[in-house]
């Protein structure tokens, strides 16, 4: 579960990106946020994955406060969420397959670990074919699936999506959208 409890977030500039903010998302919901520019979307990810901290109020995670967490701590934190991004943030030089075994590989999981997974979910977003082609010689849409299963790999708690189809045609704004409402219903 996720809970924000009366959150603000006021940057050092003065702006006001979330005021007394409030709401609970339970365990297998699939949400989405939505709003004009400058709305506080991507503030609210930055507080979940600790990058900014609430300048009021509190942010939890399984009742667990992580508005409150020691810096130390949070790199564990995030072994436990997912994060997809618009602009997909895959490394050029590596192939699909090593794309998504990096996010495994940064975690500490074993050779053997992700010689068993990476394929896996490489076959979940439909890429298993794709495994040896680098990023620039897929599509967008391609792309983003790549960025899904380096999501997914470590089989988190938590996946964030953000605008995860804003620079995506509409045929594969929604083939990723079912992937992601697919990947939900299997549990994450």
């Amino acid at each position: 579960m996720i809970e924000f409890r009366r959150v603000s977030k006021i940057y050092h500039t003065g702006t006001h990106a979330l005021n007394d903010v409030s709401f609970k998302i339970m365990d297998g919901e699939f949400v989405f946020i939505i709003g004009r520019s400058g709305a506080g979307k991507s503030t609210l990810i930055k507080l979940l994955t600790c990058e900014e901290k609430p300048s009021e109020g509190s942010v939890l995670i399984d009742d667990f406060d992580i508005s409150r967490i020691r810096r130390s701590l949070v790199p564990y934190l995030r072994r436990n969420i997912g994060m997809i991004f618009q602009d997909f943030r895959l490394i050029d030089t590596k192939t699909v397959y090593e794309n998504v075994a990096f996010a495994m590989e940064i975690i500490g999981a074993s050779r053997r670990s992700i010689q068993r997974r990476v394929p896996i979910v490489l076959s979940i977003v439909g890429l298993k074919d794709k495994a040896n082609a680098k990023p620039g010689e897929l599509s967008g849409g391609e792309q983003q699936r790549v960025a899904v299963a380096r999501a997914m790999v470590n089989n988190p708690m938590l996946i964030l999506a953000d605008e995860p189809t804003g620079n995506l045609d509409p045929t594969n704004r929604e083939s990723v959208m079912a992937l992601l409402e697919e990947i939900n219903r299997g549990g994450t």
